[in-house]
């Protein structure tokens, strides 16, 4: 009976049962040519991918194409970028021959020349400035092309214009002081409050990230700061994380004329998910502004919120009408280049490293459907519902068009 009993137990032992072999599977990855074009634009001093990036980039098996001064304008040299491993190259038409170009920019007509067939971009889409034309040129070449703003988080928010909108917040106001300050252009005073003296009073129109930021470093500076948004959500959210009961109010035309009236700055940060965004401050609010007040339209870059707004240059950024100071240089971010583009890299590096290991975009985007929200062309197919409507191209559903290419 022992004997059986033993028996019995040895019988369940997991020896005796035939076992799955296990063996290590690796994923099909590939390695992938990066080009880091030198931006074309004058106003554009970002870099897509900063040294530190590369570097990551090549020990993981992948090659990392830079045309010379590409990070000059914010402070990265040809030398930072060869000894991260980056291969230094003169010609833009090899960069563009790479099998996936990031560049913040939109291609200009003659890059898009330069661009090889098939390959993949990766780049700002600039609606509000683009024409038919463009997009055209892309679908000739049967160009996949992911726009930044589109892209999304698992939680359905946009991540890397997010990250902008924190820094373009904090520069906006840092600009205001400065046109403020400034004994010619602007009343000579000092931004914020102190002591014995009346704070500045700061409007900010749109309470999303931006204006968020904006105010936290308006009140940290003393300012007394209004908010006004066409979003009771957005002003309650506004609130909560500011944690300071600033003054809020919906969008209505006599209350923000009044706001208008006695403030020293404005910042116009309305932010349309398509297309232009709503004028909502006349030039008969502006012409009853106090002089030497100063506007930041940060809206600029989608049409403006402000009706005297009109876009300027880095190189001559404000202009005065009616004895208000406009500042409405589009890409406030380019003002801190060295900042900004560390935002850009630290987003799109674990990207560049998931195609990689995914085997291509193609694959990544089938899995990834907040980065596949970001996608506008598709081997030369529009995929983007907005665009097709706002340029009477044709468009075709990115889901149809995985399952046919699968």
């Amino acid at each position: 009976m022992d004997q059986q009993k033993r028996y019995v137990r040895f019988s369940r032992t997991e020896e005796l049962i035939p076992q799955e072999e296990m063996l290590e599977v690796k994923k099909s990855g590939q390695s992938i040519t990066v080009g880091i074009p030198k931006e074309a634009s004058q106003q554009e001093l970002r870099v897509s991918l900063v040294p530190e990036a590369v570097s990551l980039l090549v020990a993981n098996g992948h090659r990392v194409l830079i045309e010379s001064n590409a990070g000059a304008g914010a402070r990265f040299s040809d030398h930072d970028f060869s000894e991260a491993g980056g291969q230094i190259v003169t010609s833009s038409r090899e960069v563009f021959q790479s099998d996936l170009v990031l560049k913040v920019a939109p291609p200009t007509e003659g890059e898009i020349e330069m661009m090889r067939d098939r390959m993949t971009l990766i780049s700002t889409v600039s609606l509000a400035h683009q024409t038919p034309s463009y997009f055209r040129s892309l679908i000739r070449k049967k160009t996949t092309a992911l726009a930044f703003e589109y892209i999304q988080d698992a939680f359905g928010s946009f991540p890397l214009r997010r990250s902008i909108s924190e820094i373009v917040g904090n520069a906006s106001i840092m600009l205001a002081a400065r046109y403020l300050a400034d004994p010619e252009l602007g009343k000579g005073n000092m931004l914020g409050g102190f002591s014995g003296i009346t704070p500045s009073e700061v409007v900010i129109i749109g309470a999303g990230t931006v204006g968020e930021n904006a105010a936290r470093v308006a009140i940290g500076m003393g300012a007394t700061v209004k908010i006004f948004d066409d979003s009771i959500y957005r002003l309650r959210r506004i609130q909560y994380f500011l944690q300071s009961r600033v003054f809020t109010s919906i969008i209505q035309p006599k209350v923000l004329l009044k706001a208008l009236q006695s403030a020293d700055v404005v910042i116009g940060a309305l932010h349309a998910v398509h297309g232009k965004t709503p004028c909502v401050v006349s030039e008969d609010m502006v012409r009853q502004m106090k002089a030497g007040s100063v506007i930041i339209d940060v809206s600029i870059d989608q049409g403006g919120c402000v009706e005297t707004s009109r876009a300027t240059t880095h190189q001559s950024p404000v202009f005065i009408n009616h004895d208000v100071i406009h500042y409405c240089v589009p890409n406030i971010a380019s003002q801190v280049p060295h900042t900004a583009s560390y935002a850009l890299s630290n987003f799109f590096s674990p990207i560049l490293l998931s195609i990689g290991e995914e085997g291509g975009l193609e694959n990544l985007i089938r899995k990834d459907h907040g980065l596949a929200r970001g996608l506008y062309l598709y081997k030369g197919i529009l995929t983007n519902k907005y665009i097709s409507d706002a340029f009477d191209l044709p468009y075709q559903e990115l889901d149809l068009l995985l399952a046919t290419y699968q």
